[in-house]
């Protein structure tokens, strides 16, 4: 009965990722009528089960960190092409496109998943157990690079309005990927320990605990059809978001709402991920994948729209208003006092969820 069962997963999982990429390409550019919405979004709600069943098997395959890493990365690199796609093609409405999906990105992991994964993690388990030397590493570098490219736009006078000058945008540019990359070997290499699944009396989990790890052969397919499922979410997303736009007006809400859910769409796989691995008592894994999002979401985002700011006409804002700076601020301030004790109970999750809360209702009502 698993045999079968195993094998009917293998094989939706499969056809899926190449379902989206068809129909993406039958879609692309195109103004699409109710029916056809309704089958993207069958689809796009597919491709993110899929994604997350072949990260698990390369996770599987190459064992913690590098698992969470691979999804991490995967998922930024395409929302970071999707970014600049749509920055090419919106002229001076899009100036503030990076910010906005970066800022998202941000609240959206350090807040939404990580609340949603130690409550979850808690409530099954007692307490949310997770390594705070290595989760404290993950978060000193997400603020740093939230602050550094994010907040002081805001106060340079270099350029008027809260943009950076050429030379400042070009130092964020560095630094953020210097300190991505710092960061990635720091996590892989000299200090991977920090970042593996610790058990209630902090000894550092090696293995897991259930079936053997999958073949090369198997890991290599999995990793390909998860590269074409995160494709099919993307664009697919992309695709339905002229729907979300005409419903976010006729319901008269800001624009800002539409990128908040394609924010959502596009990080859905990270989140089933990191909640399956909160509900197994692996939280440390979680925390990887959540603030390995958020790293990644700005040390390869601002590096990539640096780049194509050389051609691209307008202005680039990367500053945030006040209220979304003391929403960071909170939620560094929260984050550190929640990583602190590598334990967490309930609370802990229900206010990062709140935090959550706030920063939706905001953008509901600015």
């Amino acid at each position: 009965m698993m045999a079968r069962l195993r094998s009917v997963t293998a094989r939706w999982t499969s056809l899926v990722p190449v379902l989206a990429v068809v129909l993406l390409a039958l879609t692309w550019g195109r103004d699409l009528p109710g029916v056809i919405v309704a089958v993207v979004t069958a689809v796009l709600a597919g491709s993110v089960l899929a994604a997350v069943h072949h990260a698990e098997v390369v996770a599987h395959r190459v064992g913690e960190p590098f698992g969470s890493l691979v999804l991490a990365v995967a998922v930024t690199i395409i929302e970071v092409a999707l970014i600049v796609t749509l920055m090419v093609d919106g002229g001076d409405k899009s100036s503030t496109l990076a910010r906005d999906t970066v800022f998202a990105a941000v609240m959206i992991t350090c807040n939404g998943i990580v609340g949603l994964c130690l409550l979850v993690g808690s409530l099954r388990h007692g307490t949310a157990v997770f390594n705070p030397e290595g989760t404290g590493a993950a978060l000193a570098t997400v603020a740093t690079l939230a602050t550094l490219s994010l907040v002081l736009p805001t106060f340079t006078t270099s350029k008027p309005g809260p943009e950076f000058s050429g030379v400042q945008l070009t130092f964020a540019a560095l630094s953020s990927l210097v300190l991505y990359g710092l960061f990635v070997a720091t996590q892989t290499v000299r200090h991977r320990d920090y970042f593996l699944p610790v058990t209630r009396h902090g000894d550092v989990i090696t293995a897991d605990d259930h079936a053997g790890a999958p073949s090369s052969r198997t890991a290599l397919i999995s990793l390909g059809l998860l590269g074409l499922a995160l494709v099919g979410v993307v664009g697919l997303a992309k695709g339905v978001s002229p729907t979300i736009e005409r419903g976010v007006e006729a319901a008269g809400l800001p624009p800002a709402v539409v990128g908040v859910v394609i924010a959502l769409l596009v990080l859905l796989p990270e989140t089933i991920a990191a909640l399956r691995s909160a509900r197994r008592d692996r939280v440390q894994t979680s925390l990887n994948l959540a603030l390995g999002s958020a790293m990644a979401s700005i040390g390869l985002t601002i590096p990539a729209v640096a780049l194509a700011s050389v051609w691209l006409s307008g202005p680039l804002v990367l500053g945030l208003g006040a209220t979304h700076m003391v929403l960071l601020a909170l939620t560094v301030v929260v984050a550190s006092l929640t990583v602190v004790p590598g334990r967490a109970t309930p609370l802990q999750g229900g206010v990062h969820l709140v935090i959550f809360a706030a920063y939706l209702e905001l953008a509901l009502n600015p």
